[in-house]
């Protein structure tokens, strides 16, 4: 089988995660993504083109353009609809994306006719995402008899919502975050994966509960009420705060590793409950706090993390640093749970799953 993923950017490394494992079964794998990984994670065939919103000024632009359309919360208030629809918003919104197609297109086709990215029997398009506005790719792909799978991961789908054709013509959507599952008809949910065998659990506490925080955005993570707590708690002695942001990847990881307890967010402003932060964290065995609202229990009665919210964060934290036997202890549940729940090999059985229901496989 030859499997082709499309997607904006190798975001949190999932995509080289998946490339090894297809390979490791047998079969072919290549990554196709727009711009280089702001986190450098590998690139398989990466097309570097123009206007790579990854950048934090070319974001912060986007944003104010949008709050000219959706007011105060700009790019980041949610659509509505169900599914909400990918379109523009008005005329510079319009003019931007013509122009944007104009650039890219004559790169696209080259990399299209350079790869044969036509002659690959399923196609996975994360983020929902076809190269172009006017979804060229994903039509002739569908006219080829092709598999096409859209793979939503948060804001794709909160903030930009679905291509209108490529909704159409999918055979199978999924996602990762529970929340989305309410914002479209026909999804199906598939745990985020992970190498969870690259970490040993922690086995012991440091002298002082060292406790991290790394949001790669502090409006999503609810870092204004966790930051200010911390570093109060640590000018107080209590415990030693590491703010984890803005560096390397494999530096990120190896200072997270040495945090006896991990907070991921509070509120729901970018998703509920947790994300790849909290993957990796749970991989290492260390005691993770985050917000789980009602409906994330219950698709997840069985998760390890330590329930928070804005009213009992600190409460809760204090706790927790006050019990180095609770902190060793949901460090074993931590791990034992991700492992069964997260690791690419347990995630890949039931992707393979949906594949044959799709009818790639006997």
């Amino acid at each position: 089988m030859k499997i082709l993923y499309i997607s904006p950017e190798n975001t949190v490394g999932t995509l080289t995660l998946w490339k090894k494992e297809h390979e490791s079964r047998g079969n072919e794998c290549r990554t196709v993504t727009f711009f280089k990984s702001p986190k450098n994670f590998e690139e398989d065939i990466c097309l570097d083109l123009p206007f790579n919103f990854t950048k934090t000024w070319l974001a912060k632009i986007r944003n104010l353009v949008y709050k000219q359309y959706r007011g105060k919360d700009g790019y980041f208030k949610e659509k509505k609809g169900y599914p909400p629809i990918r379109k523009s918003e008005g005329w510079f919104d319009a003019s931007f994306f013509k122009f944007k197609d104009w650039l890219w297109r004559p790169i696209v086709e080259q990399a299209i006719l350079e790869y044969n990215l036509y002659d690959f029997d399923v196609i996975h398009f994360e983020s929902g995402s076809d190269f172009l506005k006017n979804e060229f790719f994903v039509k002739e792909l569908h006219n080829r008899g092709k598999k096409i799978i859209a793979h939503y991961h948060g804001e794709d789908l909160r903030a930009s919502g679905v291509m209108p054709i490529m909704d159409a013509l999918t055979d199978l959507n999924l996602t990762n975050e529970v929340d989305l599952l309410e914002k479209h008809p026909n999804l199906d949910y598939l745990f985020l994966p992970f190498d969870t065998s690259q970490f040993s659990p922690k086995r012991s506490i440091n002298e002082k509960v060292r406790v991290s925080h790394a949001p790669t955005n502090r409006f999503y993570k609810g870092s204004d009420i966790i930051i200010p707590i911390c570093e109060r708690m640590a000018s107080e002695g209590l415990i030693e705060f590491d703010l984890i942001e803005n560096l390397h990847h494999t530096i990120a990881l190896e200072r997270k590793a040495k945090s006896d307890i991990f907070i991921d967010q509070i509120g729901d402003k970018g998703g509920w409950g947790y994300g790849m932060n909290s993957v990796e964290s749970l991989s290492m065995g260390v005691c993770t706090l985050t917000e789980m609202n009602k409906k994330y229990q219950s698709f997840i009665p069985n998760h390890p993390f330590i329930n928070v919210n804005e009213k009992t964060f600190e409460s809760v934290l204090l706790n927790l640093i006050a019990d180095r036997k609770k902190i060793l202890s949901s460090s074993i549940a931590a791990k034992k749970w991700v492992s069964e729940n997260h690791d690419i090999k347990q995630v890949s059985i039931k992707l393979y799953d949906y594949y044959r229901q799709m009818g790639l496989l006997v």
